[in-house]
C-alpha cells in the first residue's frame, strides 16, 4: 500500500494534462466540430420558445404524470403526433467559460485522485511503472468515459458523441496513466 499524501504530484500532473491536451482536443481540433448541429429554423424554434419563459432545466416532452398515463390511448397518441425531445435549457446570457473550464479542472483532479486511491490501496512505492500504468489507466477511463454510455441508452443522446467522449476519455486516461507512472514514488 502507498500512503496517498505521497501522490500529491501525479494527481496535480495529471489534472495539469488532461486539461492541458482537452483543451487541444476541443479547441485545435475538428474532431467535435460537428457535435451539436444547429437545428433547421432555429430562429423560429427560439421565437417559438421565448413567450414559454421556461426555467433552466432538463425537460422530456411529452412525459406522462405516471405509469398509468403512460399506458393510456392519449398519451400514446401524443408520442406518435411528436415531437418526442429532451430539452436542456440553460440560463439566458453569455455563459463563462472561466467558471466551466475551473470545473472541468476539478472534475480532472478528482479523477485523479480517485485513481490515486485505487492506486494507492493496491500498490506499494517503488510498484513496477507498467502496473501503475495500467491500473491507474483503467481506473482513469472509468472515471472519464463509462458513464457517458448511458445518456446514449436512456435518453438517445447520439451514439457517435459517447464513442467521441469515450475515445477522448481514453486519451485523457492514458495521460493520467502516464503521469502517474512517471511520477509513482520509488
Amino acid at each position: 500500500m502507498t500512503n496517498f499524501g505521497e501522490l500529491w504530484l501525479p494527481i496535480l500532473a495529471s489534472g495539469v494534462l488532461v486539461f492541458i491536451v482537452s483543451s487541444l482536443i476541443h479547441m485545435v481540433l475538428p474532431w467535435h466540430k460537428n457535435d451539436y448541429p444547429k437545428a433547421p429554423d432555429e430562429d423560429k424554434i427560439l421565437d417559438a420558445l421565448r413567450p414559454l419563459a421556461i426555467p433552466p432545466g432538463a425537460y422530456f416532452m411529452p412525459r406522462p404524470a405516471d405509469m398509468k398515463q403512460m399506458r393510456s390511448p392519449e398519451f400514446t397518441e401524443k408520442l406518435k403526433r411528436g415531437p418526442v425531445l429532451m430539452l436542456q435549457v440553460r440560463k439566458n446570457g453569455q455563459d463563462s467559460m472561466v467558471t466551466r473550464l475551473g470545473s472541468w479542472f476539478l472534475y480532472s483532479l478528482f479523477v485523479s485522485m480517485f485513481a490515486a486511491l485505487v492506486a494507492a490501496i493496491s500498490l506499494r512505492p517503488g510498484a513496477d511503472s507498467h502496473d501503475v500504468f495500467h491500473l491507474v489507466a483503467l481506473t482513469a477511463f472509468a472515471g472519464y468515459s463509462i458513464a457517458l454510455w448511458q445518456m446514449s441508452i436512456w435518453y438517445d443522446r447520439p451514439w457517435m458523441l459517447a464513442v467521441k467522449s469515450t475515445i477522448d476519455g481514453a486519451i485523457y486516461a492514458l495521460v493520467t496513466a502516464g503521469a502517474f507512472a512517471w511520477l509513482w514514488p520509488r
